[in-house]
């Protein structure tokens, strides 16, 4: 009975043993679990979106006694109206140039020549030609003279029944023969003249002249290149001898924004400033605005003439262009007031644009009516006053009663 009760003994679990070990593995696995949690939640909070990162400025006041200073900049270049890129007529060598960048040239000066052997031989000949078919012309006239007089005699010699009939009809066949070579002579030697006119001009252009007065801007091929008004040659023939400027012909041509188009007309008062030369303003007025946009800039092109030529004024140079409004008169001409803000601060559309105010981190969304215009500077005529904050960042960001960040 005692080992019965033994043997049962050795079966039973002792669950005293157990419980400490299930309670630590249990401690475990709840310590990493809220490592899992605390580590998913920190990735959580650092890769969540925050709010949009703005910069700030304040409007600042400004006035003007009246709309007589710009109403609108624009940008762009220098532009020759008249400009040429002489070439030959005839495809040849060319032995001599006689230009050089920078070279003032008069309109009909020689600027280039080139290999006139052949053609001049081929002149030389025509003239040739000619003086052979004169001489042969001088020869029919002579046997012309002598056929007439024979004729008349034969006729005469008839009426005394000196002579038959067949005499004097032989006689006038002769004469009307030698009429009628003669006209075909005279005919050749007005066509010997005509092929004489083509070599003469043949031979004229292998001077190459300027077609008006400039000044040469590029020197494109030297003295033994091949020259020619077409390509050819397989890349080793110049097109081209040089570039001429008409410097009179200079104006500027500045893109401005379709939205503001409405502010430029023909005749309007401008002042043009050169990138070169910041400081010297340069009185002008407007051309014309050709009339059609630039789909891709969303820009019309507008031309200006320079009321005062320099010679400080070059091709291609940058400039800036102020268009001027009319000036105020009157007692009743009030000054124009507003404030300034930078125009990355603006949306604009037009007349109008929209501005973001700050109200510490919340942003207010608010509408706006746009004056001038300047540079980096864009002037609000009303809608926002002098000393409130907008905000500029990216616009797609931001909406009425966001939160932003606010950076230095």
């Amino acid at each position: 009975m005692d080992d019965k009760a033994a043997l049962l003994n050795q079966l039973r679990i002792n669950r005293d043993r157990e419980a400490p070990r299930s309670r630590a593995a249990l401690i475990w696995i709840v310590a990493v679990a809220l490592l899992v949690l605390i580590a998913a939640a920190s990735v959580w909070l650092i890769s969540r979106p925050g709010p949009p990162r703005v910069r700030s400025a304040t409007a600042q006041a400004i006035s003007g006694a009246g709309p007589a200073g710009s109403i609108l900049d624009a940008s762009g270049y220098v532009v020759a109206r008249r400009q040429a890129t002489v070439a030959s007529k005839i495809t040849a060598r060319m032995v001599e140039l006689d230009i050089e960048e920078g070279d003032h040239v008069k309109a009909g000066q020689v600027i280039a020549k080139l290999d006139d052997t052949n053609i001049r031989a081929a002149f030389n000949q025509s003239n040739a030609q000619l003086d052979f078919a004169k001489a042969s012309l001088s020869e029919t006239e002579v046997n012309l003279a002598n056929a007439q007089r024979d004729y008349e005699r034969q006729k005469t010699l008839l009426k005394g029944h000196f002579v038959s009939q067949s005499a004097v009809d032989n006689a006038q066949t002769t004469y009307d023969a030698l009429r009628a070579q003669l006209a075909t002579q005279r005919s050749n030697v007005d066509v010997v003249a005509e092929g004489l006119k083509v070599a003469q001009r043949s031979l004229d252009d292998t001077i190459v002249r300027a077609p008006f007065s400039g000044v040469v801007t590029v020197k494109a091929a030297q003295p033994g290149e091949m020259v020619s008004p077409v390509s050819a040659g397989g890349g080793f023939t110049r097109t081209g001898i040089g570039t001429i400027v008409d410097m009179d012909s200079l104006e500027f041509q500045v893109d401005v924004n379709e939205n503001f188009i409405n502010r430029v007309r023909p005749e309007q008062k401008a002042t043009a400033k050169l990138n070169a030369y910041p400081d010297w303003e340069i009185p002008a007025h407007v051309i014309a605005v050709i009339p059609t946009a630039d789909r891709s800039k969303g820009t019309v092109t507008v031309r200006i003439a320079m009321d005062q030529k320099d010679p400080r004024v070059l091709p291609e140079m940058g400039v800036r262009v102020s268009f001027l409004g009319e000036p105020a008169v009157g007692a009743d001409a009030k000054p124009v007031a507003g404030v300034s803000i930078p125009s990355s601060a603006v949306q604009s559309s037009a007349q109008s644009g929209v501005v973001f105010i700050l109200h510490g981190d919340i942003v207010e969304r608010r509408a706006v009516r746009l004056g001038v215009a300047s540079g980096d500077s864009a002037t609000i005529l009303s809608g926002l006053a002098a000393g409130e904050r907008v905000a500029i960042g990216d616009f797609n960001q931001l909406k009425d009663g966001a939160t932003v960040r606010v950076e230095p």
